[in-house]
């Protein structure tokens, strides 16, 4: 399981490679160029994808027949620490056991919308200090073989007397674990001290920078732009929605800063969090145009900053379709591929020798399962990690004895799913 989220780094334990040794048969799947395929897992990349019916497997099969294959999405900002925390009684609580609780559950539910890798923002300091990155890292260790679960550490306070404390738990921070540092220099007194600052830190530790800023002051991001030009692994800011309130030729010029020194923007389509104060969404187009990487993530689950947050990518993917007019690929692009490469993993392709992290929904088309994405099937390193089975069901009444009915008697039900029948499945 990878805590530095530059490459996957092999699993501490033998559980996963287990399942990454077995063979899995995805047969009758359809992919998004409209061919019918079947698709041979072995430990744990794609070895093979030939014409439906033509490869065979000494393991599992599962029938894909009325899905659509696609890459597995990825979670590029997930708030752990605080996710499932809206509904709570008085204060949130921070202790460990119910921080591993709530980020445990919310990883497994985002894993079921089908983000098999997941970054996590988690705040360290004030009176908690390492206590729920700590609870963090062992949710990840839990999640081991299910799903890659990586922690940005989150410092309140950089610079000054007061931030020297913070700059040491960074420090640590690292040390623990946490593959990626990050923070909010919007809410430090000295925004371009702080960045200096996690910049320092991760050059120091070779970890990647991931920042939450509003983006609405130009000459504060052209300075960050100055200073990230150049380092690796990276650099992501987000989610950037005050880059959309300012004047155009001010957001053009930034997104062009900012396209030179090769930092990836997320933008939260589902809503904000803690991290920043003001809503909106990131200006996506400007920015693709400029040539910045923009990936989507999907904030608050919900807590305090979005209590109705769903954390499901392709919820995110069809309000980059519907609202921010997207092609379906591209907006789909935004939770998948370029989720991953903000987060440094491999490129997924439903081609042999790519990694196996893949999710299938039932539908044909892109555009259709952005729209009704309900049936899923999700695929981690080889083996079904996830499976959501939808089915909608009309009363029979004389209005409905003529209305067609799902014209696919002849296929037998899924592995695991409900009878095949005249039912409508979404």
């Amino acid at each position: 399981m990878s805590a530095d989220s530059k490459q996957p780094q092999p699993p501490e334990d033998g559980a996963a490679t287990a399942a990454d040794s077995t063979s899995l048969l995805l047969s009758h799947a359809r992919l998004t160029d409209g061919r019918t395929v079947d698709v041979r897992l072995v430990g744990g990349r794609i070895e093979a994808v030939g014409t439906a019916g033509s490869l065979t497997t000494v393991g599992a099969r599962v029938d894909l027949g009325g899905y659509l294959l696609l890459p597995a999405a990825a979670e590029p900002h997930a708030h752990a620490d605080t996710a499932l925390s809206a509904d709570t009684p008085g204060p949130v609580s921070y202790a460990p056991e119910e921080v591993q609780r709530r980020a445990t559950e919310a990883a497994l539910l985002q894993l079921g919308h089908g983000a098999t890798a997941l970054r996590a923002h988690v705040r360290i300091g004030d009176v908690h200090g390492l206590g729920p990155l700590e609870a963090v890292l062992q949710a990840r260790r839990s999640l081991r073989g299910l799903a890659d679960l990586t922690a940005v550490a989150v410092p309140r306070l950089l610079t000054g007397v007061a931030g020297a404390d913070g700059l040491a738990m960074l420090r640590d921070a690292v040390k623990m674990g946490a593959g990626v540092v990050g923070g909010c220099p919007d809410l430090d007194p000295d925004p371009a001290g702080y960045v200096e600052a996690v910049l320092g830190v991760a050059a120091e530790h070779g970890v990647p920078v991931d920042l939450h800023t509003d983006g609405d002051d130009p000459a504060r991001l052209a300075r960050l732009a100055a200073m990230a030009g150049g380092l690796r692994p990276g650099v992501t800011i987000g989610p950037c929605a005050g880059l959309a309130r300012l004047p155009s030729d001010a957001a053009s010029r930034t997104a062009d800063r900012l396209a030179e020194a090769g930092v990836t923007v997320v933008c939260l389509p589902q809503g904000g969090c803690g991290g920043t104060e003001l809503r909106g969404a990131a200006p996506v187009r400007l920015l693709r145009t400029a040539g910045v990487r923009v990936a989507a993530g999907s904030g608050a689950l919900r807590d305090v900053a979005n209590p109705v947050g769903r954390g499901d990518p392709l919820e995110a993917a069809y309000l980059l379709a519907s609202l921010g007019g997207l092609p379906p690929r591209e907006a789909y692009g935004a939770v998948s591929a370029q989720a991953r490469a903000a987060m440094g993993l491999p490129e997924v392709r439903v081609e042999a020798g790519f990694p196996a992290e893949l999710l299938a929904v039932r539908g044909e088309r892109l555009a259709g399962v952005l729209s009704l994405a309900y049936s899923r099937i999700v695929v981690h390193r080889g083996r079904v990690v996830a499976r959501t089975s939808a089915v909608r069901e009309y009363c029979d009444s004389a209005a409905a004895l003529d209305l067609p009915r799902q014209a696919r008697p002849e296929r037998p039900p899924e592995p695991g799913g409900p009878p095949a029948g005249p039912d409508v499945r979404s």
